[in-house]
């Protein structure tokens, strides 16, 4: 189990983190999965996956899985996102 400070909490919040995780990473096409309840697996529309064991490392992963540089601020992204609400 991950002693990062984000997966202290209940499944409820942690299926929720799921979700928010999925709109913002489906942006550029990732998604993710709680594999467990220990891990989270991160995947591209290719077939590639990478286990990941908290949220503290997932951004850089996601990076390493679209091969660039993943911006937060991204007018699309932050556009996308605010359709959503």
């Amino acid at each position: 189990m991950s002693d990062h400070w984000a997966e202290n909490d209940g499944r409820r919040d942690r299926l929720a983190r799921v979700v928010l995780l999925n709109r913002v990473l489906g942006y550029w096409g990732l998604s993710v999965r709680d594999w467990a309840g220990s891990v989270y697996t991160l995947s591209n529309g290719k077939g590639r996956s990478i286990v990941v064991s908290d949220v503290g490392t997932l951004w850089s992963s996601a990076e390493e899985l679209v091969d660039g540089t993943l911006d937060p601020l991204d007018p699309g992204l932050l556009a996308a996102l605010e359709q959503d609400a």
